[in-house]
């Protein structure tokens, strides 16, 4: 039993179909005689062809179906699905790249050049930082310290450096007293204005006057120092890398270069405080290290004492803007807007209505 081309096409589809020459048992060959039986065997199959063919026709409507939501559903999402294509396709290429750029900078890192210097003889080592109280926000210079350093300086580091930025005046209420800042101010001599012969004499210090040096001019100065400028110290803390000495005679690996001709000059005991405080090496350094931090900066502690009256004056003018902000506006955050339609006057609607005529 055999089915032609468009009986088979039209079957896949899901539709019943039966051959022309297939008997059912309903209607029977008109060739043949009604009053013959058909054979059992021959129903059978006529069963089984039936059900075979419902149930294709079942399936084919079920896949007709899914195909119809599957085509709405992509056709609703295709924006969604394009942009996800879209994110897709580019994430992969962004992180390629982003890991391989970011393993040639673990490797630069690794096994790149980590500092420029490659002897201490091209930079210096940089020194150890210390907690120091002065440099906290809260916290003002030690006057015992400073002047612990100040005595250092004048008995030690005065012989070869000058400290040319800081006036007697500045000494006074930090380091000594009125009367020992002038006591100190009048043991050196300055010049004063020429006279009316054009001559210039000499007279005893004063608040105003500096800190005089301990050699007349440069030249003075590289001449003691086997041809070596001793520096100034006012700003020596401030100061930053970049300077170019020639070769030293002494060793020193935190500056640049690692040469200065400068030797060592603080030794144990060799100062004597005024209040028994043991003059260790690391005590002097210590004391004079701060009292240069403050040369560098005499204005620190009055600055941080601005800054708390500056805080203190803004935190009320910050509550009273509030509380002011508040007052100004309450009538406008807090008011009620009701709507109320106009009413209609009584006497209005009893007058007559005007015609064309009137």
């Amino acid at each position: 039993m055999g089915l032609s081309a468009t009986q088979e096409r039209t079957w896949c589809e899901g539709e019943e179909v039966l051959p022309d020459d297939l008997p059912t048992p309903l209607a029977s060959n008109p060739n043949r005689p009604s009053s013959s039986p058909q054979p059992a065997s021959q129903l059978q199959l006529i069963m089984l062809a039936r059900s075979a063919l419902r149930s294709a026709r079942s399936v084919g409507a079920t896949a007709r179906n899914a195909a119809s939501k599957t085509a709405s559903r992509s056709a609703s999402t295709s924006s969604s699905t394009a942009e996800g294509a879209s994110w897709k396709t580019n994430a992969l290429p962004v992180g390629a790249t982003a890991f391989a750029v970011g393993t040639v900078a673990w490797y630069a890192y690794i096994a790149g050049r980590n500092v420029d210097a490659m002897t201490p003889a091209e930079e210096g080592l940089h020194p150890t930082q210390y907690p120091w109280e002065h440099a906290k926000w809260n916290k003002t210079f030690d006057s015992q310290a400073l002047r612990r350093g100040f005595q250092v300086y004048r008995e030690v580091c005065a012989s070869c450096h000058s400290l040319s930025r800081i006036p007697y005046r500045s000494l006074v209420g930090k380091i000594m007293t009125v009367d020992e800042a002038k006591a100190l101010a009048e043991e050196n001599e300055y010049d004063t204005e020429p006279n009316d012969e054009g001559e210039i004499e000499k007279r005893p210090g004063k608040l105003s006057d500096y800190l005089p040096g301990p050699y007349k001019n440069d030249e003075a100065a590289r001449a003691a120092n086997n041809g070596a400028l001793p520096p100034d110290l006012s700003l020596m803390v401030k100061a930053r890398h970049g300077a170019v000495v020639p070769a030293g005679l002494n060793f020193n690996p935190y500056f640049p270069g690692t040469g200065i001709a400068m030797a060592r000059v603080l030794y144990d005991d060799l100062v004597e405080y005024e209040d028994e405080t043991p003059a260790t090496t690391s005590q002097m350094a210590k004391d004079v290290t701060e009292f240069l931090n403050w040369a560098a900066e005499p204005e620190a502690d009055d600055r941080k004492k601005m800054g708390w009256k500056v805080l203190a004056v803004s935190s009320v003018l910050f509550a009273l803007s509030i509380w002011v902000k508040r007052y100004k506006w309450a009538s406008v955050k807090s008011r009620k807007l009701v709507y109320d339609p106009p009413i209609k006057s009584p006497i209005l609607s009893k007058l007559p209505k005007p015609t064309q005529k009137s």
